[in-house]
């Protein structure tokens, strides 16, 4: 039975070809030959992924995504169809739902909402729980450094706090679409923000969402 990383994996290779390899993301200051380059990098060169986390190892990944964005754009899609290579942890079910359900997912919107004709994309209820989880566990993380108390919450009204601090700031929408604002993709998301005027203007302002 497919996973939701396997099927979100898919759903990226396929769109990512159907749009090109110049296509606009909302990645700042990369198409998708780059966004393709960065997901395959992430789970087959650990020794240069870990340059989005440590200032010395930029260099490296910065070399890497070079010689990654150079191969031939079929070959980066059929890269991230066939996954992470044989003696990968991601080849293991359980990491890979836990590392890959909202990197597929997110950048699959990357895509999708970057192009001029993109309209909302419907996300069955067990999915949207899965994604709530995974927001639930790393919230704290992604809003670690914004300027204002931050609470996300559904429309059933169960919430996370992202960020503890006042004014407060609550911004309400479905999992999904709090997860693309919380990734740093506020313009993109489908929310409601309420709180304090400044205090919300700060918060959209800031640069110090997602990771």
């Amino acid at each position: 039975m497919s996973t939701f990383a396997q099927r979100e994996r898919l759903l990226l290779a396929d769109l990512l070809e159907t749009v090109g390899p110049d296509a606009e993301t909302l990645c700042e200051g990369w198409r998708t030959r780059d966004l393709a380059a960065h997901v395959i990098v992430r789970e087959r060169r650990p020794d240069a992924a870990g340059g989005t986390l440590i200032k010395q190892l930029v260099p490296r990944l910065e070399k890497v995504m070079a010689e990654y964005t150079a191969k031939p754009y079929e070959e980066l899609i059929q890269l991230i169809r066939t996954g992470p290579p044989r003696f990968s942890p991601f080849q293991l079910k359980q990491v890979d739902e836990a590392t890959n359900v909202v990197e597929f997912y997110v950048h699959t919107e990357d895509v999708r909402r970057a192009q001029p004709d993109w309209s909302p994309r419907e996300l069955d209820p067990v999915f949207q729980d899965a994604l709530w989880s995974r927001l639930e566990r790393t919230a704290r993380l992604v809003a670690r450094g914004v300027p204002t108390g931050l609470v996300l919450r559904r429309p059933d009204g169960q919430t996370a706090v992202a960020h503890r601090g006042a004014p407060v700031v609550t911004v309400t929408g479905e999992p999904s679409e709090l997860l693309m604002f919380a990734f740093g993709r506020q313009s993109a998301a489908t929310v409601e923000v309420a709180g304090d005027t400044e205090a919300i203007a700060k918060l959209r302002d800031s640069r110090q969402l997602g990771l």
